[in-house]
């Protein structure tokens, strides 16, 4: 979060674990619907190209490139 702000600028503790709760929340929400799709195909393992599904179907398309390179 300190790379994204000015040198000057300070964090409160309380913003940092509101954005940790808020990341943990997406990593939930699409790992749940990559979840889901496994559940029906039978599968037991969730693989980066299901996380990536789920984030294009909740519609976080705009990111699914940028991770591809992660992958």
């Amino acid at each position: 979060m300190k790379k994204a702000l000015p040198a000057n600028a300070k964090i409160l503790k309380y913003a940092k674990e509101t954005v940790q709760e808020c990341v943990s929340e997406f990593i939930s929400f699409i790992t749940d619907e990559a979840s889901d799709k496994c559940q029906r195909e039978k599968r037991k393992a969730i693989n980066g190209d299901d996380l990536l599904w789920a984030m294009t179907t909740l519609g976080f398309e705009d990111y699914v490139e940028l991770l591809k390179g992660y992958l």
